[in-house]
């Protein structure tokens, strides 16, 4: 049986959910191919940064972002009161600000939180201890509301490109579509059947993160510890842990992970008394760094873990992702519109690109000071010494929040290729409430009939917003992409630039004016 599709994305985690309801949002039509029947619920990452729930706001996920958060807060205190200790808070706040570089615990109350990357964040700033699980349930239900078709327990077979569209060999069925993306994690058949350039660094650990139940937890200390045979940490719920041992990587990562493996590393590694008597959950990694060349070879993009993996230390892979599915989804849907060409898809790699490449150096750098040799443990020493002061615990929270995020898009205003600040407006609204439709957003702050008339062109793909700001600013306007990037900015009415931008973003304009 034959059938078409707009575009097919294969995976349904996280990645592949994000980008499917960003598809769709724009009226795309996307069906998403998971080879997986059921959810995988493998413990994985435990929270988000900034970029990624200033993306879940946009779209009006922020209220189930923060009823996750405060359930697994809970659960947190729950756990730590059950070992006698106190949850580390930021002065005078509820939440935790937690976060951590190679294991070592940055302390909340040494963040300076009066440095300008975390001004204009908005509320969204709050939303942090989020699971990788429960993003991927607030998107899995967001897409069935979208209309998004996911179709689990199918496993893609094969594929043809041939330039005008793509034809999928997806088991039962054959399935002719103009784009396939590949969001199907590490391992990505997508990325090896299209013969992607990967290169990057081999492993040289085992980690091992798991849910278990055992007894002699009362041997294991809450948080990231640091012992003579590598690292291991416990919590934030009870039975949950992670050893890191650097003898090597696994000689078979796809062989099943026992209770008797588990409990031999943790003995390793913590030197508890444990014993595991179910395994609830459990996973194997290692610190193999790699990354595509590219994200496009002709109709067939990569995102998330695809296009880039490395170790999971910090839940960067979680949050790398749900970038590359914001940045590529608007662009994807508006060259299948047909009001974008496809060199628009291009700067998906261009903008990505340095960010996934950021990562992979910045987990590299982990391991580095994780080894357990003479030398390394006394960079280890160093950089403890750099986090517990102020100057050292404010950067590093600040490159793992992801709060100095930004694209190079030229323009000579200071915020063209920054997030968009999360401003208060006059009429009661946040800029971050005006992007639910998922269309670009360009923000009158002035009340100019000039401008709103140069963009009258745009319409049926640029939103407009007259009002001020709540509070007194040179900013006059802002032209903001789908993804919350700002395209064009400018003080005290210029309008210099803009036609240039709206053009560059959106095509060429509906008529002449």
């Amino acid at each position: 049986m034959n059938e078409m599709r707009d575009v097919v994305v294969v995976g349904a985690g996280p990645v592949g959910l994000m980008l499917a309801c960003e598809l769709r949002l724009a009226g795309v039509d996307v069906l998403v191919v998971e080879r997986l029947s059921e959810v995988d619920q493998t413990v994985k990452a435990g929270a988000i940064n900034v970029p990624t729930a200033q993306a879940l706001d946009r779209r009006g996920l922020l209220p189930e972002l923060l009823a996750v958060q405060e359930a697994a807060l809970e659960r947190f205190r729950q756990f730590l009161g059950g070992t006698g200790k106190s949850m580390p808070v930021r002065a005078n706040e509820r939440r935790p600000a937690v976060g951590h570089f190679a294991g070592i615990m940055v302390d909340p109350n040494r963040i300076d939180f009066e440095d300008p990357a975390f001004a204009e964040i908005g509320p969204a700033g709050e939303a942090f201890l989020v699971s990788q699980q429960a993003i991927e349930t607030i998107l899995g239900r967001r897409a069935v509301e979208l209309g998004v078709e996911i179709r689990r327990g199918v496993e893609v077979a094969g594929f043809a490109d041939d330039g005008i569209g793509v034809t999928v060999d997806c088991g039962d069925r054959i399935v002719r579509t103009g784009w396939l993306v590949g969001c199907d994690g590490g391992r990505s058949l997508v990325r090896k059947l299209a013969e992607f350039d990967f290169p990057g660094v081999d492993p040289e650990i085992t980690g091992r993160q798991a849910l278990v139940e055992m007894t002699g937890a009362e041997g294991l200390e809450p948080g990231w510890h640091t012992t003579p045979t590598g690292i291991y940490t416990y919590g934030p719920v009870p039975g949950r842990f992670l050893t890191v041992e650097l003898d090597g990587p696994p000689a078979d990562r796809s062989a099943a992970i026992t209770a008797e493996e588990l409990e031999a590393s943790l003995r390793r590694v913590s030197g508890a008394d444990v014993r595991i008597t179910k395994v609830i959950s459990a996973t194997r990694f290692t610190d193999n760094t790699r990354q595509a060349t590219d994200y496009r070879k002709g109709r067939v993009l990569l995102a998330g873990d695809a296009a880039h993996v490395h170790s999971p230390f910090g839940g960067q892979g979680l949050n790398l992702g749900i970038g590359d599915a914001v940045n590529l989804g608007w662009k994807l849907a508006a060259v299948v519109a047909g009001w974008a060409p496809a060199d628009l898809l291009d700067t998906y790699t261009t903008e990505r690109h340095p960010i996934g490449e950021w990562v992979l150096e910045w987990t590299r750098a982990q391991i580095a000071i994780m080894r357990t040799d003479p030398r390394s443990r006394a960079m280890r020493a160093v950089t403890e010494e750099l986090l517990a002061s102020r100057d050292g615990a404010t950067t590093i929270f600040k490159k793992i929040s992801g709060v100095l995020h930004r694209y190079d898009l030229g323009g000579g205003h200071s915020r063209t290729g920054a997030p968009v600040p999360d401003l208060e407006l006059s009429d009661g609204t946040r800029v971050a409430e005006h992007f639910g439709s998922g269309k670009a957003v360009l923000f009158d702050l002035d009340d100019s009939s000039a401008l709103r008339e140069r963009a009258a062109a745009w319409g049926d793909r640029v939103g407009v917003v007259t009002a001020k700001l709540a509070e007194t600013q040179v900013l006059s306007a802002m032209l903001v992409r789908p993804d919350g990037c700002v395209a064009w900015a400018a003080d005290d009415g210029d309008l210099d630039g803009l036609d240039a931008a709206l053009t560059r973003w959106f095509g060429a304009p509906v008529r002449d004016f």
